[in-house]
């Protein structure tokens, strides 16, 4: 019978390590990417996060890697990389056998929070010299990602200010049941509309308490109850206007992330519509590279357009050519900052796609269907009556930005067959026009319907959408794992770079171009010299007012970049 034959196992044998750890890994592995274009980074800005003395810490250009590798391979808990750390070749041979606990990582984290956005701009130059993305379109949208505090940590504005009156009330109440000279004159202060504040509850509380010795006794003890009660309201007042102190022009915020506001969700579990605690994040995209991200408590995108852009002009020291946006962005505000800044806008504003449908039937009685004499403005309404203008009515929108509006009005309106259609108040009809916003939607209008503005629409579809589908679904980020705006903006940073650099990844390996690392190391030393430039110019220019001197010597430089490579 013949003798089987197996391999010797001897689980507790002696071995070593190849002479290059990195032997067993792939050439194309995107660990080698990532190693060489960190490897390219300016960190000088690294060196004032640490101090002189103590013990000697980690590099933080080996810690960025492992970092940046882990969040590639949707992993986020610093536990977790620890534990990579000793297990896997790929952590292994990015962190050169250095093993940081969980404690150090999360710490260097939290270190880079004020300089991880200058390696994301770093990344994207990368990015933009070798020609992946050209910074001259952007793709805007944004979405809510749900905050790491508890959902039933709430505070709302309108409860805050409801219990706030009721508690004001009860004050002034107890007030006048303090027979006092001090209380009396206070209560009179109160009666002309003037709030108390909890300065003053305490300066009344104390002279209140310094005339208790004069009060016969068996007043005193009653006299000390009310005491008592009015310290209570005092704290309670301290209390609710501490809420509307962290809220802010906020309409709820999270006890536990008082930076988190809540609102709804398109992660709806139970389906019924409730809010949870969240920050709006608004990307940008191109080439479904990020380009651009900012987050913000407030949950409408109106407002975050603007400081949004300021955002990308801080970055790259120029606005986009071109913008492409959804409805929620078309304000007269927005209008006006793309047009001030001359950048062509694509974004769309209400009711357009209600416009685009073969069925949509303009209403005859809407100001905007109604003829207007530009030389004489007046309107004319459906009936042929002149409608003449009546004055002038200013609005401000929730960040200051004033609007306004002409009112017309109908000489006559009574007896007209078409009133019951046209509308249903008393006297004569008065309608309210916003020229400037309606000459901006004809222009938008005119660009969204061209050839250009159709392609551009539909590139918007693809562009942050499948952003945010991979990053929610694939990546499985989909909530954030820190408390504070800092903390949260820090997060995402590194969720950015990781993002952009396994996107590069995946367009290498898909046109079968072969980079190799020397050349990306070449790339990095180019564009670590055009940011240096940067901030250079950038500095000798009062607010970043760059101006056209400044455009030329980044495009001089990233030409020769390119034409060196080449």
């Amino acid at each position: 019978m013949p003798k089987i034959h197996f391999h010797p196992y001897t689980p507790n044998q002696l071995v070593l390590f190849p002479q290059r750890i990195d032997e067993d890994i792939a050439d194309n592995d995107p660990v080698r990417i990532i190693n060489a274009i960190v490897d390219g980074l300016d960190l000088e800005a690294f060196k004032k996060l640490y101090k002189e003395k103590g013990r000697s810490p980690y590099h933080p250009r080996m810690m960025l890697k492992v970092i940046l590798y882990a969040y590639m391979n949707n992993v986020y808990s610093c536990r977790r990389i620890e534990k990579l750390l000793l297990r896997d070749i790929h952590y292994i041979w990015l962190a050169g056998y250095e093993k940081p606990d969980f404690i150090t990582i999360n710490r260097f984290r939290n270190r880079v929070k004020s300089e991880i956005n200058n390696i994301f701009t770093q990344v994207v130059l990368i990015l933009s010299s070798k020609g992946f993305i050209t910074l001259d379109v952007e793709y805007i949208d944004g979405t809510k990602i749900e905050s790491k505090a508890n959902k039933y940590t709430f505070v709302w504005r309108k409860s805050v200010e409801k219990n706030r009156d009721k508690l004001m009330a009860r004050i002034r109440v107890l007030l006048e049941q303090v027979e006092n000279v001090i209380a009396q004159e206070n209560l009179a202060e109160s009666k002309e509309k003037v709030e108390f504040t909890p300065s003053m509850l305490t300066d009344i509380i104390s002279e209140l308490k310094e005339s208790l010795d004069d009060v016969p006794v068996p007043t005193n003890k009653e006299r000390r109850r009310q005491l008592k009660q009015l310290e209570e309201h005092r704290d309670k007042l301290q209390e609710y206007d501490t809420h509307l102190a962290i809220m802010g022009e906020r309409n709820s915020y999270s006890k536990t992330d008082p930076a988190a506001t809540f609102m709804r969700m398109k992660e709806d579990a139970m389906n019924n519509g409730q809010t949870k605690p969240g920050y709006n994040l608004q990307i940008a995209t191109e080439n479904q590279f990020i380009t651009n991200f900012s987050l913000f408590p407030n949950p409408t995108d109106t407002l975050t357009f603007i400081p949004f852009e300021e955002m990308f002009f801080h970055r790259y020291g120029r606005f986009a050519k071109t913008t492409v946006a959804d409805s929620g962005y078309g304000s007269e505000e927005n209008y006006r900052f793309m047009v001030g800044n001359d950048t062509e806008a694509f974004v769309k504003y209400n009711f357009f796609h209600k416009e685009q449908k073969a069925r949509y039937k303009p209403n005859p009685f809407h100001p905007e269907s109604m003829h207007y004499n530009r030389e004489e403005d007046y309107y004319v309404c459906p009936m042929g009556q002149h409608m003449n203008r009546i004055g002038l009515k200013k609005g401000k929108t929730d960040s200051g930005y004033v609007t306004e509006s002409i009112r017309y009005q109908a000489v006559r309106c009574e007896g007209c067959p078409l009133r019951g259609q046209c509308f249903k108040a008393k006297g004569n009809r008065i309608i309210e026009v916003n020229h400037r916003l309606n000459e901006y939607k004809r222009q938008a209008r005119e660009k969204l319907t061209s050839e250009e503005g159709i392609r551009h629409r539909g590139r918007r579809c693809i562009e942050p959408e499948a952003v945010f589908g991979q990053m929610k679904y694939n990546m499985q980020y989909r909530r954030f794992r820190h408390f504070g705006m800092d903390k949260v903006t820090m997060d995402f940073a590194f969720l950015a770079i990781a993002f952009n650099i396994k996107k590069l990844c995946a367009s290498l390996l898909k046109s079968g171009m072969k980079l190799d690392f020397t050349t990306i190391i070449r790339i990095n030393n180019l564009v670590r010299m055009v940011w240096k430039g940067y901030w250079k110019v950038y500095n000798e220019n009062h607010l970043g007012m760059l101006g056209r001197h400044y455009y030329d010597i980044l495009t001089e430089m990233t030409n020769k970049a390119t034409k060196y490579l080449d």
